[in-house]
């Protein structure tokens, strides 16, 4: 998919990359991650993880060929078993079957999706009606709702505000899946707020940190981008989004790709200046194979375009601490850079 911009900046004849930062790894993913590489080597195989861990195909297969299984259910996990539960957050429902089955869980759900789950309780409890902007389907968006089923509804997009009933236009707030678009998300509430003029807002912006810093720093490039390569799995709804972002910003062409194999020379045709960057559970190793492939193609000048640093970082989920410190090994916080991104000057 690709769209040509009507007004579009001067551009230069040396072929380049201009690679976003921040991108990839956010603090939640790599929490999440470390914590099932931690259980491997603690308890030792098998660790069952339920759903992936965090949608990335590398990460994934990495952790399988090291001895994570991953399913879809908790009644898949033999009984007594240890399970992890992935960045995504898992419903209340999810947690009471897997007390039914004795299972041994260690929580590495995303400290911000959690905040999320906390803020749906809370109006639950208060009677409200829910709207939860979010897509229907995603693991997040499915824990998040199965706090308060019979409070929540999901608002997928702008396009279906028109179709939102609730008891009470007075008693309505809106929460949202961490890793939307932006704009996007904005749209729908602005929507909202036009059909319920006493929408509340949730305490704090739900959207994370981390795919919002993505998103600036992919339409601060994408004006001066004839293509814009976004590493990042199709599952991943932040990698997704990135594609549409850089679209809207200016982009000539924007693509998803999981690897550097999956770039079509075709794409590069006429192309003089390509934009990367990566969604929040792709490792930097991808990246960095994109790189290395586009330098083979003559693109060997590498600009970094920066838009903030990130020094946010999550403690490890408290049960693995728990059995890190019981078999003689100091808790210590996830070994990957994960820094909050904060707006530069």
């Amino acid at each position: 998919m690709s769209v040509t911009s009507p007004e579009r900046p001067a551009r230069t004849k040396t072929k380049r990359v201009l690679l976003a930062a921040p991108r990839g790894y956010c603090a939640g993913v790599d929490r999440a991650v470390v914590a099932v590489e931690k259980a491997l080597e603690t308890y030792g195989a098998p660790v069952y993880v339920r759903k992936e861990i965090v949608h990335n195909k590398h990460v994934v297969e990495t952790l399988r060929e090291r001895g994570a299984i991953f399913v879809n259910e908790t009644d898949e996990v033999p009984e007594g078993s240890r399970l992890v539960f992935s960045a995504h957050g898992v419903s209340p429902a999810v947690r009471a079957s897997a007390v039914a089955r004795s299972l041994d869980t260690i929580d590495a759900t995303c400290p911000l999706v959690t905040k999320v789950h906390k803020e749906a309780v809370r109006f639950a409890k208060d009677d409200y009606d829910i709207l939860l902007i979010g897509h229907t389907g995603h693991e997040e968006v499915e824990g998040t709702a199965g706090e308060a089923p019979e409070h929540v509804q999901i608002v997928n997009s702008p396009d279906e505000v028109d179709q939102v009933v609730v008891r009470d236009p007075d008693k309505v707030v809106w929460i949202s899946q961490t890793t939307l678009s932006v704009d996007e998300t904005m749209e729908t509430v602005r929507r909202l707020r036009e059909k319920f003029p006493s929408l509340q807002d949730p305490p704090s912006d739900d959207i994370c940190y981390a795919t919002q810093n993505r998103q600036v720093a992919v339409k601060k490039l994408a004006p001066e981008c004839d293509l814009v390569i976004v590493v990042g799995s199709a599952n991943s709804s932040n990698s997704v989004r990135l594609v549409e972002v850089a679209l809207q910003a200016g982009a000539t062409a924007s693509y998803r790709v999981d690897r550097k194999v999956e770039i079509k020379d075709e794409w590069l045709e006429g192309v003089t200046t390509v934009g990367v960057t990566s969604g929040a559970s792709v490792p930097e190793i991808l990246v960095q194979d994109v790189i290395t492939h586009l330098a083979e193609h003559g693109f060997g000048t590498v600009d970094e375009v920066r838009t903030a640093t990130e020094d946010l970082m999550f403690s490890l989920p408290r049960e693995l601490r728990a059995g890190l410190k019981a078999a003689g090994e100091e808790p210590k916080r996830p070994r990957r850079e994960a820094r909050k991104e904060l707006p530069q000057a």
